[in-house]
């Protein structure tokens, strides 16, 4: 078990959330020849099939062992709540050459294939180039597996992240943190991570970093080794429905509004930005953004900016109308 330890109030006052597209795309290169998720990722596989034939993942491949130590330079816990990708390269591209031997030295001990021990071998001869390599590996694969589907997966987790903000003001922090995983519970002491381990760490001042992720169904893992931030990655809620094609609206809306303009209204199940929105649909932004400028002038929708975005939601009469339809 490991545990960590949440002594004071100043603590607890540093646990927070956040998203990494550089975690995302580790934990998809594992996704892609790991057997044990594709019962949830199938649709993804066949998508991305063709995109992976001209990658070389076998760099990655040796130094994410399915059953070892990962190094967690190439996972830095991200500094804010949304870091884009190229930020979050760059911080690799700037780890400390000795850090990057120490964790590859420690991951080739936990490697079994001989063919990926001596590929580890060999990047340990020079690790500033080595980390260079390797994080030029991720961009690759997040071009080829992630980033045609991102705004689908950002929006995955920014959802279990705002449900979470919701139970945090509903019914606090405990409630909060036993609800992330079966293998997470909260003890007098702090959190506890039911897993092979037997250790603490000390949380303090710097804070505990909780993030969702697409991939890691139905895994958790954690970031516990200095420097970085203790960090527990646990699978994002709402997984099932991650690759499912937006469900049909009902004929009788479509006659009434045109079939496209009703399979927006019918997406909407959530607010969504007109980038989500045309990523789930399949229709070009600025279709979407026409039918959804003729579904607000209609009363159907409203927008609302969330952050950096604006997101669109159906009102009470756009649910009312939908829902009228379905019976």
């Amino acid at each position: 078990m490991t545990l960590f330890e949440l002594r004071a109030p100043e603590d607890l006052l540093a646990v927070r959330f956040a998203v990494s597209p550089v975690w995302e795309t580790q934990a998809a290169v594992q996704a892609f020849v790991d057997e044990r998720g594709r019962s949830y990722h199938e649709p993804w596989l066949g998508l991305v099939k063709t995109r992976a034939a001209p990658l070389d993942l076998v760099p990655l491949l040796a130094v994410l062992p399915r059953r070892g130590y990962v190094p967690d330079f190439l996972t830095p816990p991200p500094q804010t709540c949304r870091p884009g990708l190229r930020a979050q390269l760059a911080e690799i591209r700037a780890t400390d050459p000795a850090q990057v031997s120490r964790e590859l030295a420690r991951c080739r001990e936990t490697v079994s294939d001989e063919r990926y021990r001596r590929l580890i071998t060999s990047l340990l001869t020079n690790p500033e180039r080595a980390r260079d390599q390797l994080a030029a590996r991720l961009h690759e694969a997040w071009a080829g597996l992630v980033a045609p589907f991102w705004h689908r997966i950002r929006t995955l987790l920014d959802r279990d992240v705002d449900e979470r903000s919701r139970l945090l003001a509903q019914h606090g922090l405990r409630r909060v943190l036993d609800d992330l995983h079966p293998k997470i519970r909260w003890t007098k002491r702090g959190l506890s991570l039911a897993d092979r381990d037997n250790r603490a760490v000390r949380v303090g001042e710097r804070g505990l970093l909780l993030m969702p992720s697409a991939y890691l169904w139905p895994h958790v893992a954690a970031i516990v080794e200095e420097p970085w931030l203790p960090t527990i990655i646990y699978p994002a809620t709402g997984i099932a429905g991650l690759w499912q094609a937006p469900a049909a609206p009902p004929g009788a809306l479509g006659r009434l509004l045109g079939r496209t303009r009703a399979l927006v209204l019918t997406t909407l199940d959530q607010p969504l930005s007109t980038t989500v929105l045309a990523a789930m649909t399949g229709l070009s932004p600025a279709g979407v953004s026409r039918h959804l400028l003729a579904l607000r002038d209609a009363g159907l929708v409203v927008a609302a900016r969330h952050g950096h975005e604006v997101r669109y939601r159906r009102t009470e009469l756009g649910s009312a109308l939908l829902c009228a339809r379905r019976e």
